[in-house]
């Protein structure tokens, strides 16, 4: 989480992999995605959200499951801290706009038995089992493909701003696509 001042903007925040942010009412806040997931929760009356980004659906690791319970890297982890930011304000998770990104798969065409072990699609799934869990309401799902993902939160409005770039074809530039304010 780097924070630098814009003239135009605002505060941005930049959330590196495993990173959190939540605050508000106003400035940015940007990642940037492939196989990861970024979830952004945003409060329409509040005026306050955030993202997370993360990389793995869990960590399987069970001796240390405990000490790494608010361990942005995986998606429970993840949630853990956005529920004790929803805790602390006191109102409850479907108040909020969720929105989930990314989850490319970031190595070619994959036969079934890999795309089994997709991590991509793995980080989606249980993003979208964890919100419905908690009982955050689902508004946006861009999710998938085979390439990046820009994004940038508006946490004066809840608006993302998404810039997909799919994988280069083998033949040529790949094309790019700006969607606003999903």
């Amino acid at each position: 989480m780097n924070g630098t001042k814009d003239k135009y903007s605002g505060q941005q925040t930049f959330v590196q992999p495993g990173g959190f942010y939540f605050g508000g009412p106003e400035g940015e806040v940007r990642t940037l995605l492939g196989s990861c997931v970024a979830i952004t929760l945003w409060h329409p009356t509040l005026h306050k959200g955030g993202m997370c980004h993360y990389l793995l659906p869990e960590n399987n690791k069970s001796s240390t499951k405990d000490a790494l319970s608010f361990d942005g890297r995986y998606a429970s982890g993840a949630f853990a801290l956005f529920m004790k930011e929803v805790n602390t304000l006191g109102v409850s998770p479907s108040s909020f706009e969720a929105k989930i990104f990314g989850g490319a798969r970031m190595f070619g065409s994959q036969d079934k038995a890999q795309a089994m072990h997709d991590v991509g699609n793995r980080n989606i799934d249980v993003g979208c089992q964890l919100l419905n869990h908690y009982g955050f309401r689902l508004k946006v799902k861009h999710v998938g493909g085979n390439g990046r993902r820009n994004l940038i939160l508006d946490l004066s409005n809840g608006d993302v701003w998404v810039r997909y770039v799919p994988a280069p074809r083998v033949s040529g530039d790949a094309p790019v696509v700006i969607e606003r304010g999903v």
